[in-house]
């Protein structure tokens, strides 16, 4: 690939279409270029996710010049710990041999294991544009412990969800819902592509539920809005669901064909029943088809999947319980999963939902009933609010459960894997031995968790590089990910990276973790590379489009794309053979080979183009689902056979307001993204910084009363982990013992902006100062970001004017 393929016109100022690569939205768009200079970034109407451009979007020149960026590598040649690191700008060749030879040495001496990448969301950061190279490097390189914030970001929507479904999330089809569900997501302030089509259907008639403790986003014009406390969504998902089921407002068809609610469960050991466990099987039952109830009160065999039971018998039954002879003579007791799902839900009541989350008993039923008056059209996506907390496994399976209900699944206005564009994965998993993955240092903390996909949370590696636990990772190669930022216990993991013995950074500017590197390499931001996608997200257009950005404009300085950083050194570390001899344009082209379409032919067509495709509804009737039953599962004997609860339950977070530690700390605390920012980046930008000029804690004006707290005063937000300051700002939408902190903060302003703040000070706004990592969610590993407790202090003169 060219790094700067700019396209070519006659006049000074050029309008190239191309996509935001900033977040998950990828926005299509117009790069305009005056003299070589990218002076603004609009959407582009005819590209299938470029009907509108957020703040972030546009403030893209700011971004691009922010006097702030890395422009040339640079090498540490003081001691950490130093204030002064002593930066001293290297050649890239330099930058990039001591890089190899450093983590070569330490694979040789201690297996590549000792090794960890680190790696930013691709969901709100540009690193979506190269992301595939970066993990095929590590799959090379032979390292099990990828960090790349999965467990505080994708991992239950996208895999928690598979031991329910078989499968993530999917795609909300909002053009057919008749009820979309916002469940811990605010589309507003992170995928406006979305929440452009929610508008629509909105427009259209279709009904809105948001969950969410904040009044934010579509939650003031939703036609319900549910302000759950922090961490409770489990509940309420359980109480929701034992509606349905109590007023039969469930499609009680899908459930008993699709799901293994009809299957038989021993209650001696949990699991299901196997015809061939039983003294005498049903007729024409093969050994391992699974057993279920008839109406008559015989047993009936299903096999695995959807197909049709085996040989002649009754109609399954959704509840009953029996008693049946196995093979040694025994008698059986065994109940429905259906029945045990019901017993699950039953202590929800409205009463005790409202108790546990802070809403009203109405409010439970009437979510159930706008799940029921919208048929098989719900539609819903949950997302960081429901999976940033100590519970979310067991949040999500409840989520899915209560969601299976309604027989929406890849139904016209449900959630629908639109079809694909067929093309070749490069991140090179088959590159990684089972064996090498296995030595994962998170499976000592769950074999199902990411683990199993060699992702590790920054919890694990801090403990193995602090405690050599299970064993040392020695050094760390990291693209873009923030950790003493966006992850838990900021000094813990300062600490950490402090005491690797080698650390390599690639990004766009200096952040705090990058900080802390031995050698930073400068990144280019997406307006200086090429990128290539192949498939779009929210709708069956956009998943047939196919598209190469152009660079707008030469990179700024000396900085290079992570692709470049990816392929240079994977020929130094002697990977070439796994990159295609090194060549870019030939891994791209790789991609591409299934599409019968070539870059040239791609860039001749900046705009993208669009592949032939259609949606196909309902396609478990041909393919069933992939989980062990063949169904959807209400029941799963596989979290069973990992220590997990089979059925989904409510567990109070780690930081409780029935906890003994409410006395000291009486507020609950959560936090969110601000729609002006991603994460911990942008607040450089100045049109971006004048819309939030300051961090802030946003509390309940009743809250603030009793505090001697008013709009505007400088407060400390204390937890049992640590401290911060930030401004008080008042919102009467808030439950009075909710408070919303916000996160992120460290860029200094512009030139003549706001300070910065240090990320490792109490005087400082870094909101990860304030959770610990020490208990997080069993099964992912996610940490407590959006469910602690803290009090809020008057500190300083009030803010004046």
């Amino acid at each position: 690939m060219k790094e700067a393929h700019t396209a070519q016109a006659s006049a000074s100022r050029q309008s190239i279409p191309g996509f935001c690569g900033l977040c998950k939205s990828r926005c299509g768009s117009r790069m305009v270029v005056e003299d070589g200079r990218l002076v603004a970034q609009q959407p582009d109407p005819s590209h299938p996710t470029g009907r509108a451009q957020c703040v972030k979007g546009r403030a893209a020149p700011e971004l691009v010049y922010d006097p702030q960026r890395l422009l040339r590598p640079m090498m540490r040649t003081r001691p950490k710990g130093e204030a002064d690191p002593g930066w001293r700008e290297i050649s890239w060749d330099e930058a990039l041999t001591r890089t190899a030879a450093a983590l070569a040495r330490i694979r040789d001496e201690s297996g590549p294991e000792a090794v960890a990448f680190a790696i930013a969301t691709p969901s709100g950061t540009p690193i979506a544009d190269d992301v595939r190279w970066i993990e095929r490097l590590a799959n090379a390189f032979g390292s099990p412990n990828v960090a790349n914030g999965t467990e505080i970001c994708n991992w239950h929507k996208d895999y928690t969800h598979v031991h329910t479904f078989g499968r993530g999330i999917a795609t909300p089809d909002f053009a057919h819902s008749r009820c979309i569900v916002l469940w811990g997501h605010n589309p507003r302030d992170t995928w406006l592509n979305n929440a452009l089509s929610i508008r629509d259907a909105k427009a259209r008639g279709a009904r809105v539920v948001v969950v969410d403790p904040r009044k934010a986003g579509f939650a003031a014009g939703a036609d319900l809005w549910l302000r759950v406390r922090p961490g409770a969504d489990g509940a309420l998902a359980l109480g929701v669901a034992r509606a349905m089921l109590t007023h039969g407002w469930f499609d009680a068809d899908f459930v008993r064909d699709f799901t293994n609610a009809p299957l038989l469960v021993r209650s001696d050991t949990g699991r299901f029943l196997r015809a061939g466990e039983l003294a005498v099987p049903p007729a024409g039952a093969a050994a391992d088809d699974f057993v279920a109830l008839g109406a008559d009160g015989a047993a009936v065999a299903c096999a695995q999947g959807v197909g049709p039971r085996r040989g002649a018998g009754a109609q399954p039954v959704l509840a009953g319980a029996c008693e049946l002879a196995d093979a040694d003579g025994r008698r059986v007791h065994c109940r429905t999963a259906f029945s045990l799902f019901e017993e699950a839900c039953a202590a929800y009541t409205p009463e005790r939902v409202a108790a546990l989350c802070w809403i009203e008993p109405g409010q439970v039923e009437q979510c159930a009933r706008l799940l029921h008056e919208a048929g098989a059209a719900v539609a819903y996506y949950c997302w960081a609010g429901v999976c940033q907390h100590t519970n979310a496994t067991q949040t999500d399976r409840a989520i899915a459960t209560l969601m299976a209900l309604t027989g929406s699944f890849d139904a016209p206005g449900g959630n629908v894997a639109f079809t694909p564009l067929p093309a070749n994965d490069v991140s090179g998993k088959a590159l990684l031995t089972a064996a090498q993955r296995a030595r994962c240092i998170g499976f000592e903390q769950s074999r199902i968790g990411p683990a199993c996909n060699a992702r590790i949370g920054s919890d694990v590696l801090y403990d193995a590089i602090l405690e050599q636990k299970p064993y040392p990772v020695r050094a760390l190669i990291g693209f873009g990910c923030n950790f003493l930022l966006n992850h838990a216990d900021a000094e813990r993991g300062a600490r950490a990276l402090g005491a690797l013995e080698f650390c390599v950074y690639a990004d766009v500017t200096l952040t705090p973790t990058a900080a802390l590197a031995d050698i930073v390499l400068p990144i280019c931001t997406p307006w200086e590379r090429e990128a290539l996608r192949v498939g779009f997200e929210g709708s069956q257009a956009a998943e047939q489009w196919v598209q190469l950005r152009l660079a707008a404009i030469e990179p700024l300085g000396e900085s290079r794309a992570d692709a470049w950083v990816v392929f240079e050194l994977a020929k130094r570390l002697g990977l070439a053979e796994h990159f295609w001899g090194g060549d870019l344009e030939a891994g791209l082209a790789h991609v591409l080979a299934p599409l019968g379409v070539c870059l040239e032919q791609l860039r001749r067509t900046p705009g993208g183009l669009a592949q032939p495709g259609a949606t196909r509804y309902r396609k478990y009737l041909e393919e069933g689902f992939q989980t062990p039953t063949g169904r959807i599962e209400l029941y799963s004997e596989n979290l069973l056979a990992h220590g997990v609860p089979p059925l989904p339950t409510f567990v109070e977070p780690a930081d409780s307001p029935f906890g003994s530690s409410a006395g000291d700390f009486p507020l609950v605390m959560t936090t969110a993204k601000l729609r002006h920012f991603r994460h911990g980046q942008d607040r450089q930008a100045p049109s971006l910084r004048r819309r939030a000029p300051e961090p802030a804690v946003h509390l309940h004006p009743d809250a603030a009363h009793e505090r001697g707290i008013a709009e505007g005063d400088r407060v400390r937000v204390r937890t049992a982990n640590g401290s911060i300051r930030v401004r008080a700002r008042l919102d009467a939408a808030l439950d009075a013992r909710v408070v919303w902190v916000e996160y992120g903060w460290w860029q200094p302003g512009g030139r003549g902006g706001a300070d910065g703040y240090d990320a490792l000070s109490e005087q400082g706004a870094n909101y990860s100062r304030l959770v610990s990592d020490r208990r997080v969610d069993p099964v992912s590993g996610s940490q407590p970001l959006r469910s602690g407790l803290c009090e809020v202090e008057l500190e300083g003169p009030r803010l004046q004017g």
